[in-house]
């Protein structure tokens, strides 16, 4: 009695074998999602909750303080670099932006509540805009400055 050897699967008998229990798994993961839920996870989310006109009045002028003081900020630091580094080649522009990053972002964490604004709502989102408007106006001013008229 001899023994044969079971011959050995190639590529395509072992991509069949593959994708065939793909497809088993892919009928079960649909016939597990189809189950009925209870009556609690259907309903629908609750609508968000309408503001007042007061609260809607106090974000719009919150907003426009959020966008206004990093502006000043931005702007000022444009002009303390131009008088101050002049056309900044002593120093990598990478540390001088970095500083800027750093002087704004406290100044702002600590000016906010002065002028009656709560950092503590501020989100990632929130803080990522200031800072954005910040850099930008700081990069524009500068450069309109370095260049001659």
């Amino acid at each position: 009695m001899s023994k044969k050897k079971p011959a050995k699967k190639g590529f395509w008998e072992k991509a069949k074998e593959s994708a065939s229990q793909q497809q088993a798994a892919a009928k079960r993961n649909k016939a597990e999602k189809k189950k009925p839920q209870d009556k609690v996870s259907e309903s629908k989310p609750a609508a968000p909750v309408e503001k007042t006109p007061e609260e809607k009045k106090k974000n719009y002028k919150d907003g426009i303080i959020k966008t206004i003081v990093p502006a000043l900020i931005g702007t000022t630091a444009g002009f303390f670099c131009f008088f101050q580094l002049g056309s900044g080649t002593e120093f990598p522009w990478l540390s001088v932006m970095l500083f800027v990053i750093i002087f704004s972002y406290y100044a702002q964490r600590l000016g906010y509540p002065v002028i009656g604004i709560d950092v503590k709502e501020f989100g990632n989102k929130d803080w990522f805009y200031v800072e954005f408007i910040t850099i930008d106006f700081w990069l524009v001013v500068w450069t309109l400055l370095l260049n001659p008229l």
